[in-house]
């Protein structure tokens, strides 16, 4: 009996074995993606979620493999590695095709397995643009020349220039503006007026009295122009806030400011944008990806989804994307078409990320106006990284001080 145990034991164990090795050959003829690195890194924890997408994603296409160099040693040597971590990439020969070493993105990953003629899913958003809406049926001289939202007429500000009045639906708007421009604009103070709050009349910008009052559903600050200092002391008795001359308003103004192109921010409607240690923000979310480029920093962004407030969190590392959360987020690029037919952008204020292409195809149903098209959040990084250091600079700018 003994005899017979051992010898079935012995049967058991070898198509234990020849299972084992049918398995592994079956494994060995797929490509397969080794990352070397450890638990500890930063580059080597960016890539773990990464490769946890990728185990899933290809699964049947490619193997995916970690292995942790601290407790395997041994295989630094054998995949010759020198820093970590490292990407090989093998053929369904074993055969090394490629490796790469450092952070690698999601996307890279994947077209680098399409350049070695594995054919990988290409996991796309869908396709959403509109070029073509209705005309905007509001006066012109209802509509603000930078954001273009309504004027209200109480808060209105009006540019006097040789090339007619501009038009601004409050007094941050015409911040905005001047830190939009390059050079001394203090000219532009002298020609513009604010709407007395009280009575509907233009003052001029820099005799007004403003009353600065938090809004408590936004925080936002509503400012109101005065041009006697007793009207705003009652409007105050009766809303709160603060009373500040213009030099006041403007140095509060032009406090904040966007970390990539330099406007004047209200932090509430901004991204955050953390880079390298230093928290500043992106007037739009193309321009907080944007801080990258600027600093040639690794940047984390915080952009709330544009229709729900949700919180979009992208990292990147070394000039490229390192993560987003959530990962189905999506950006928004705002564009309009030029008169020779070609496509530009349409301004810090028309663009925006969101949660899923589902909450950009609502918030486009609300705004009906909005043209462009729908970009990832990668593309939105690759696009700012390629520009030339002088592009950086003129970035956002609409030129010197002479409005049209």
């Amino acid at each position: 009996m003994r005899r017979r145990t051992i010898s079935l034991c012995l049967i058991l164990i070898v198509a234990v074995s020849l299972g084992a090795a049918g398995s592994a050959q079956e494994t060995a003829k797929l490509p397969k993606l080794v990352d070397l690195g450890s638990t500890t890194c930063l580059p080597c924890k960016l890539m773990e979620p990464i490769l946890k997408e990728l185990t899933v994603e290809l699964a049947g296409i490619v193997d995916v493999e970690f292995i942790n160099v601290n407790e395997k040693p041994a295989l630094v040597d054998q995949y010759r590695i020198e820093i970590i971590p490292t990407q090989v990439f093998l053929g369904a020969d074993g055969k090394e095709l490629f490796r790469h070493e450092g952070f690698y993105s999601k996307s890279e990953i994947l077209a680098q397995w399409r350049g070695l003629g594995v054919a990988v899913p290409v996991a796309a958003p869908p396709a959403i643009s509109r070029w073509t809406v209705p005309a905007d049926a509001r006066p012109k001289q209802s509509i603000c020349y930078m954001c273009d939202r309504d004027i209200a007429p109480k808060t209105a500000v009006v540019v006097k220039t040789d090339k007619g009045d501009v038009r601004l639906c409050s007094p941050h708007c015409f911040f905005v503006m001047v830190s939009s421009y390059t050079g001394d604009c203090s000219e532009l103070e002298r020609t513009a007026f604010v709407t007395d709050y009280k009575t509907g009349q233009p003052v001029p910008l820099a005799a007004a009295s403003y009353l600065h009052v938090l809004n408590d559903e936004t925080g936002k600050p509503f400012v109101m122009a005065f041009a006697k200092r007793a009207a705003a002391l009652a409007a105050r008795r009766s809303v709160g806030g603060s009373i500040l001359t213009y030099p006041l308003l403007q140095a509060k103004e032009l406090a904040t400011r966007c970390g990539f192109c330099d406007r004047a921010v209200y932090p509430q409607d901004a991204a955050l944008v953390k880079a390298g240690g230093v928290y500043t923000y992106g007037c739009c979310s193309h321009c907080a990806m944007g801080v990258a480029a600027r600093t040639g920093k690794d940047i984390e962004v915080h952009q709330p989804d544009a229709l729900t407030g949700q919180m979009i969190v992208v990292k990147t590392l070394d000039g490229k994307i390192a993560s987003i959360d959530p990962p189905t987020a999506v950006a928004w690029y705002g564009q309009r078409t030029k008169p020779d037919g070609k496509h530009a952008s349409a301004g810090c204020f028309h663009q925006g990320f969101f949660v899923s292409p589902e909450n950009l195809q609502r918030w486009l149903e609300l705004h009906p106006l909005e043209t462009g098209e729908l970009i990832t959040i990668e593309k939105a990084l690759a696009d700012k990284m390629a520009l030339s250091a002088e592009q950086i600079r003129k970035a956002c700018k609409i030129g010197e001080c002479a409005p049209k």
